[in-house]
């Protein structure tokens, strides 16, 4: 289910490694995903965010993504984001994250709560030294539901990912689930209760609505 994103179009900048949105700086490093979700606009064909290109000729090294930030402390907080899942760039992510934190800037990482299962090990310990908050796409209150939508590469990613959201508050302080309103079979509410059963917060967002 491809939606367009719902906004002015504007010229496009590429190879963007940084991008801002209101007061946050978010960072695209790498293309690559654990998931090929079906309502992401990368798997509908486009690369844009905004005004900007998300596509990379290369995966940037930490230097070239440290040196695309231009002072860490300016930004409510700077956001591993793009279209791939950054965690799978672990090193490089705990590396610039160490970077922003030291030159006073807080970080968030957006993640589909697939390291542990990528990595084979829990991963989160060395997240909760250099990250502040924590952003899981839960996306759906069950199997069945998430399968559909996210099309995981690895068998048993559903579990793994509860169990990701079940163990990031031990490490995190802020760490929140999020669910997309408007995906068929998708319920909010019931994602919601997942995400307080959890002990985690909740926030919901809006198919086509992207940033």
């Amino acid at each position: 289910m491809c939606e367009p994103w719902l906004g002015p179009e504007t010229y496009k900048t590429v190879n963007q490694i940084s991008y801002r949105i209101e007061d946050r700086l978010y960072l695209n490093i790498t293309d690559r995903c654990t998931l090929e979700c079906s309502f992401c606009p990368k798997n509908c064909g486009s690369m844009d965010l905004h005004e900007y290109d998300l596509s990379l000729d290369h995966r940037p090294s930490s230097q070239e993504i440290i040196a695309a930030i231009d002072d860490p402390a300016h930004y409510s907080e700077i956001v591993f984001c793009g279209y791939g899942e950054p965690t799978l760039r672990l090193k490089v992510l705990l590396e610039v994250s160490q970077y922003i934190q030291g030159h006073g800037g807080k970080v968030r990482v957006n993640t589909d709560g697939l390291a542990n299962q990528v990595h084979k090990r829990n991963v989160l310990p060395e997240l909760g030294k250099c990250v502040d908050t924590l952003s899981i796409s839960l996306n759906a209150q069950n199997e069945e539901v998430y399968n559909r939508h996210c099309l995981p590469a690895m068998t048993g990613s559903y579990q793994a990912m509860l169990e990701f959201l079940r163990l990031a508050p031990r490490y995190i302080k802020n760490v929140t689930a999020t669910a997309i309103e408007g995906l068929e079979g998708v319920d909010i509410a019931a994602c919601e209760q997942i995400a307080s059963e959890y002990g985690v917060g909740f926030r919901k967002r809006i198919l086509g609505i992207v940033g």
